[in-house]
């Protein structure tokens, strides 16, 4: 069974999927982690975001695996690195380049191929995996979005912004939602979940409901 999970930063969906992957006992696949490592990399190499060429040549000597919910770069543990706002800004960028998608989604679709798995992202239902058996669209307003990654930011100890942070997610909602190459977008076959009123708990039952009709 593979299950797609897409929708915008800061909706939920991570969450939700973990959550769903426990539940289900099958894997989950944070694809967007995958990006944020890519990120990573290129910064500490001194590597042009907005070069293709420079990243097709980077990932050819980058390594990137996900094992009990931890992002391995190169054999590193970056799990906590790719959390950052500067990684979360250009990994979106780095997104939108197709050497990058290419070989990334090949790695997104091997892992499917082998087992059941939970992977969510922006593009999962509409380009990895359209023939996936359940998919879902988890969003919130970008004011609640902004709100709950602020408070993520502050439990971490990090100075920001409400309106910076508001910023940062309605300019990466553009660049996803209008990249040429495969964006962020709702099929007609994945079941829209809005979060904006419920919490945790109730987002997860309702996906589980659906799973179990």
């Amino acid at each position: 069974m593979i299950i797609a999970i897409d929708g915008p930063s800061g909706a939920g969906k991570s969450t939700i999927a973990k959550l769903l992957a426990k539940e289900l006992s099958i894997d989950y696949i944070d694809t967007g982690a995958m990006y944020r490592a890519v990120a990573v990399k290129a910064i500490r190499c001194g590597t042009d975001i907005d070069d293709g060429a420079a990243l097709d040549g980077l990932l050819e000597s980058t390594d990137i695996d996900l094992e009990s919910q931890k992002v391995l770069l190169d054999g590193e543990d970056v799990s906590g690195l790719i959390r950052t706002e500067e990684v979360s800004m250009k990994a979106s960028r780095i997104s939108a380049i197709p050497a990058v998608r290419h070989k990334l989604v090949a790695l997104q679709r091997e892992m499917g191929a082998r087992k059941s798995v939970v992977m969510d992202g922006r593009d999962i239902g509409s380009n990895v995996f359209p023939g996936a058996e359940r998919k879902f669209f988890i969003t919130a307003s970008p004011e609640v979005r902004a709100e709950r990654r602020l408070k993520e930011l502050v439990e971490r100890g990090e100075d920001a912004a409400f309106e910076t942070v508001l910023a940062d997610i309605e300019k990466r909602d553009w660049d996803d939602s209008n990249r040429p190459l495969n964006p962020l977008m709702q099929t007609e076959d994945a079941i829209l979940v809005e979060t904006d009123e419920l919490g945790i708990p109730e987002v997860l039952a309702r996906v589980i409901g659906h799973i179990k009709q």
